[in-house]
């Protein structure tokens, strides 16, 4: 497999999907230990469905996806913060009323579009083939931002994560800390859909995390090891994608799942 790895870097969109894939699996498993700890990690998934919605609509008009899902995606993840904020809606159900109303609006629009012949499955499992330099560019600037964000703000993001009431009551803004947190989930959920589809991105915020949590119990090196956990799974996975010519979300995916095994039994081991 040492052999593919350095073989399949001849080829430009391997470098680019190498790329954005680091950098998108640290954002993603950065995010990832926050949503998991405050078990809100269902919040990827649905906003991943959001943003499949909106990339067929923009699809179907002519718009360029990545300019319309990104927006439109922002202002569900502030919904969901809204509206669970209302008594008779808990978070569940509004991650549950935004996702399938965008699939829904999605399949109307793409139905009535006059002849659109959109490869539904490539936003579904992800394509590598997708990600082009414009989009490498775009990647890296929000990514990078989304990285110094993240530790800037890293003392209140670790307050409102432990105890949300307790950082409230001490001061911090906690609804501009889960606003903040909200946008930096709606960006990497729109980038990484391209390699990993809108029914897999989820797993690159959850899977790093549960494992990391298997190896420690601090918040600090959980949120390292789930950085270094992801970033080796993706490395594994487009590798193994590369040499036996498999999807590379699903590859990606399999490998974050032998991790997560190996991680358990270590800890039942321990």
């Amino acid at each position: 497999m040492l052999t593919d790895f350095i073989n399949m870097f001849q080829y430009d969109f391997i470098v680019r999907a190498f790329i954005a894939g680091i950098l998108i699996s640290v954002c993603a498993a950065l995010l990832g230990t926050n949503l998991i700890l405050r078990r809100q990690s269902m919040i990827g998934d649905g906003l991943s469905h959001v943003a499949f919605g909106a990339t067929v609509i923009a699809l179907s008009l002519g718009f360029t996806p990545l300019y319309f899902a990104i927006p439109t995606v922002l202002i569900a993840s502030f919904l969901i913060l809204r509206i669970s904020n209302n008594k008779h809606i808990n978070g569940d159900a509004a991650i549950a009323i935004l996702s399938t109303s965008a699939l829904a609006i999605g399949a109307v629009v793409n139905a009535l579009s006059p002849g659109s012949n959109i490869d539904i499955n490539s936003y579904l499992f992800g394509s590598i083939l997708a990600i082009n330099q414009t989009d490498i560019i775009i990647i890296a600037i929000v990514a990078i931002a989304s990285i110094l964000l993240y530790f800037t703000f890293y003392r209140q993001i670790f307050a409102i994560t432990i105890d949300e009431r307790f950082a409230k009551s001490v001061g911090i803004k906690t609804d501009l800390y889960n606003a903040i947190l909200a946008a930096i989930c709606s960006v990497i959920i729109v980038l990484g859909m391209h390699m990993m589809g809108a029914l897999l991105i989820s797993s690159l915020i959850i899977f790093p995390c549960i494992s990391a949590r298997l190896m420690s119990k601090s918040f600090k090196s959980i949120v390292i090891f789930s950085v270094a956990i992801s970033v080796i799974t993706f490395i594994f996975g487009l590798t193994a994608s590369y040499s036996f010519n498999l999807p590379s979300g699903a590859s990606i995916v399999c490998a974050n799942l032998i991790c997560f095994i190996i991680c358990w039994v270590y800890n039942k081991l321990r």
